[in-house]
């Protein structure tokens, strides 16, 4: 075994006094591949932060990885922000130790001086935004691994515009990390105690209300218009923080007629009936769709564990339930917010729509025919955050009108400066019940935008490579992409867009991407949170089944790179 890994072995094995923990690493002893996979690195932390398997050691969540990214937060929050604005706003959903990852965080803020405010129940991901804006805090962090498996968790830090934070954030506060000895570097106190003192306070209820009642602004509808709110919904949390909030703003809203999925009803980190908690997929959803059609629902709707990410399948004309992709529900909300903003007179003058640079490229074109400036990014709704701030800076904020990434992420507003699934939701019923209501259902809407737009088919797949050895392929599989390609399946590559150096005043990121004849493209980068690669492919043509063939060939031949 490598000296360094048995070294680092050893020192937990003295220093752990969690029980749970020293029994996962007695269960190790004599396994030198699983000490090795558990100490051959300390997790990265990055501008998505923290994220792992749970369990023992330094390339895993738990308490003493935790503690020591916490104690990085609150030395670059000491460092870089006077006394009186030393205050961090706390959020976590249903994952296992989530709410103890939250609670060990306060305590650490608290011991450094730094206020600590925290929910006193799960809220998602918009809500820690909305809260660490709305409390003035200068950072906030959110407990949470999205939409990974249950055995995965993560630790998510923001900035005080409530956006994921910066490179240059994230590069300091790693700076701060590997600076802290993870046993006796951390500052620690007790969490009832600093209820007691007021380090640590409750986030209140007054702020729940405020943001249900600014998403509900987002409302494209006119006092006077007719629609009929009664349709039957399915709403699935897949057993995370959506809950609350969703049924409340739906409800509140005049959307009366949700039954809730019992199974994946209340929060539950093991997810026993979707072990991938993704509304990307259909393992996910398809609970979901079994009661929509019990129930003969209309749409049915689903939240990942932290309610950033929402999926959606509706009703087809057979009676079968047909699922969405993140890129068709985010054509449809585009096309329904610029219909209904110009419609009622509520078109900014110089409107802007933000996407990620793998999201369709169909959306550009719904996006120019109103007249509506887009504006791509790097993956990671952070991106989106910081075109809304740039417009802020410049003084145009309200000219953001909507922003979109293909993995189900949107936000309509300003409010937040991350994805929202709460916000994405309402404004689904909303659409889905405007329709309805003239007559026309969501797939027929879409269709309607193909047929004015041309077909455009995205596919996206991933390919998984854990462990110490999965790193290291993956490091060499995006070498192997930068070598000279002519083309893929075919299709000619006419250009490349390789945006490791930086391109397009686009921070540095290792993302490739093929322009192909046709209007086809390809885009391959490795997940910034997960041990994955991803392949995008987008391919242009007469139809759905053509699109087909031609995909199927140029993912045939991606699949010979990541053997």
């Amino acid at each position: 075994m490598n000296e360094k890994i048995n070294t680092a072995y050893q020192a937990w094995l003295a220093n752990v006094k969690d029980e749970v923990l020293l029994a996962d690493l007695n269960a190790m002893a004599g396994d030198e591949a699983r000490i090795e996979d558990a100490f051959y690195r300390d997790l990265e932390f990055g501008t998505a932060g923290l994220r792992g398997v749970l369990g023992a050691g330094t390339n895993r969540m738990n308490i003493y990885t935790v503690g020591r990214a916490a104690q990085g937060v609150a030395n670059y929050v000491i460092k870089n922000f006077k006394p009186e604005e030393r205050s961090i706003a706390i959020s976590y959903d249903s994952r296992i130790n989530s709410d103890v990852f939250a609670r060990v965080s306060a305590d650490i803020f608290a011991a450094n001086g730094i206020k600590a405010h925290i929910y006193p129940q799960l809220m998602p991901v918009p809500l820690l935004s909305f809260a660490t804006r709305e409390l003035h805090c200068c950072a906030g962090v959110m407990v949470t691994a999205s939409h990974n498996p249950s055995k995965y968790n993560g630790y998510k830090v923001y900035g005080g515009d409530g956006c994921q934070i910066t490179t240059e954030a994230a590069d300091a506060i790693l700076g701060e990390i590997e600076a802290t000895d993870i046993f006796n570097g951390i500052k620690r106190s007790d969490f009832e105690a600093g209820l007691k003192d007021g380090m640590i306070s409750w986030i209140g209820d007054d702020i729940y209300t405020a943001f249900i009642e600014t998403v509900k602004k987002e409302s494209m509808l006119q006092p006077g218009d007719v629609v009929d709110k009664n349709v039957a919904i399915v709403y699935t949390p897949l057993n995370g923080s959506g809950l609350g909030p969703v049924t409340r703003i739906l409800k509140e809203s005049g959307f009366t007629n949700i039954t809730v999925v019992k199974e994946q009803e209340q929060p539950d980190g093991n997810f026993p009936t979707c072990p991938y908690p993704n509304p990307e997929i259909f393992e996910a959803m398809k609970l979901g769709m079994e009661y929509a059609q019990r129930e003969n629902a209309d749409l049915l709707i689903a939240t990942d564990p932290d309610a950033d990410r929402c999926g959606i399948a509706v009703r087809a004309a057979d009676g079968s339930y047909q699922l969405l992709t993140g890129n068709e529900t985010g054509m449809l909300l585009l096309d329904y917010i610029c219909s209904r903003r110009q419609a009622t007179g509520r078109m900014p003058a110089r409107p802007v729509m933000v996407k990620s640079l793998v999201s369709i490229d169909m959306a550009s074109r719904i996006a120019q025919h109103y007249g509506v400036e887009v504006r791509d990014v790097l993956t990671g709704f952070k991106y989106i955050g910081d075109q809304i701030a740039l417009l802020e800076k410049e003084g145009h904020r309200s000219d953001y009108i909507f922003g979109f990434e293909e993995s189900y992420g949107y936000l309509s507003g300003t409010y937040v400066r991350d994805k929202d699934a709460v916000d994405a939701a309402f404004l689904i019923c909303e659409m889905f019940a405007w329709y309805k209501t003239q007559g026309m259902g969501l797939l027929e809407k879409l269709n309607s935008l193909y047929a004015q737009y041309g077909y455009c088919l995205n596919r996206t797949y991933s390919y998984t490579f854990e462990g110490a050895s999965g790193f290291e392929k993956m490091k060499a599989i995006m070498q192997s992409f930068r070598a000279p390609q002519s083309a893929f399946g075919g299709v000619k590559i006419e250009g490349v867009l390789d945006y490791l150096p930086g391109i397009n005043g686009l921070p540095s990121a290792d993302v490739i991407k093929f322009l192909m004849e046709n209007n086809c493209s390809v885009v391959i980068r490795p997940s910034g949170t997960e041990p994955k690669m991803k392949a995008y492919i987008s391919v242009s043509a007469q139809d759905k089944p053509a699109c087909e063939v031609i995909q199927a060939r140029i993912k045939e031949d991606l699949d010979k790179f990541f053997a």
